[in-house]
């Protein structure tokens, strides 16, 4: 019964009826409130119908759990903190996306929404340095890598 009800209330997101996936996703939270997998698509969800504040406790109740697979727990880690940003909680983000890349380790995802968190911090000289480093790593800077990962670590460095 868990399992259809679940994969009943993804479908309705998915198709964009997401109001009735919100409604049948509630449910399921308070009939299994120690469900992982549930809490995060909870939180998804709200995420979804820009309810952020909303989605916050069933991240918090995701990630607390056992469960979900590597995939939803990242999902659930980056849900968080980008939430947490969004709603001005900066510094629990932060922390949130330190703690989420000790588990992922150099997670590209992970790394971009933390810059924008760092951006939010006051720290743009580190914000657009790890977006530099990003973009080097990934070979999207057209020949320049040593002069753009130099760089990344120099940002004041003018002639």
């Amino acid at each position: 019964m868990r399992n259809d009800d679940l994969a009943m209330a993804v479908r309705l997101r998915e198709e964009g009826r997401k109001e009735e996936a919100r409604t049948a996703l509630l449910a399921l939270a308070e009939r299994y409130p120690d469900d992982a997998e549930v809490a995060c698509h909870t939180a998804w969800v709200h995420d979804s119908l820009g309810l952020e504040a909303e989605a916050v406790p069933y991240y918090e109740r995701a990630l607390a759990g056992d469960g979900l697979t590597p995939g939803d727990r990242l999902g659930a880690f980056t849900g968080l903190g980008s939430t947490l940003r969004v709603l001005g909680r900066v510094a629990e983000s932060r922390a949130l996306f330190r703690r989420a890349l000790e588990e992922f380790p150099g997670d590209p995802g992970l790394r971009v929404f933390e810059a924008m968190a760092l951006y939010n911090a006051g720290e743009s000289r580190e914000a657009v340095s790890a977006l530099l480093k990003l973009l080097v790593e990934a070979g999207h800077v057209g020949g320049y890598e040593r002069a753009v990962a130099y760089y990344a670590d120099n940002l004041d460095e003018t002639v």
